[in-house]
């Protein structure tokens, strides 16, 4: 997994929780990309994507890391979300909502509608399941 500000020896998990904003985070993004193995769309392509999101989330002021406002975004770089079809694949947690062919263009429109406004792409959605609180 790819981190962003280098961990220093003697930091503590606890430390390293902080500095990551793990607190503030209010929806978590997994992004089918750099696979191993590329079956639902070229390893070039995903990245594109991953590459796109990882500027526009500091851009937005939405990133854990840069802000210290509640309702931030953790995002993670999946290898494979195991759905191969229609890549790249966003699942966008805790609504458990999946979004097909995201291209830089369709992240756009993602973070904009969905993340910003709270209204879903329906026209990239394929599925839908919520966590629920246990």
């Amino acid at each position: 997994m790819e981190n962003p500000v280098p961990i220093t020896p003697s930091e503590t998990i606890v430390d390293s929780c902080q500095r990551l904003g793990l607190g503030r985070i209010q929806r978590h993004l997994f992004l089918c990309c750099d696979q191993t193995k590329p079956k639902c769309c070229s390893k070039e392509d995903s990245l594109a994507t991953w590459d796109y999101l990882k500027k526009r989330l500091p851009e937005l002021g939405l990133d854990c890391t840069q802000s210290s406002r509640d309702g931030n975004i953790f995002r993670t770089k999946a290898n494979c979300l195991r759905v191969c079809q229609q890549g790249p694949i966003l699942l966008v947690y805790p609504e458990g909502i999946w979004y097909r062919n995201v291209t830089p263009t369709v992240m756009e429109k993602i973070l904009q509608e969905h993340i910003l406004q709270n209204r879903p792409v329906e026209e990239y959605r394929f599925f839908t399941h919520p966590l629920s609180h246990l």
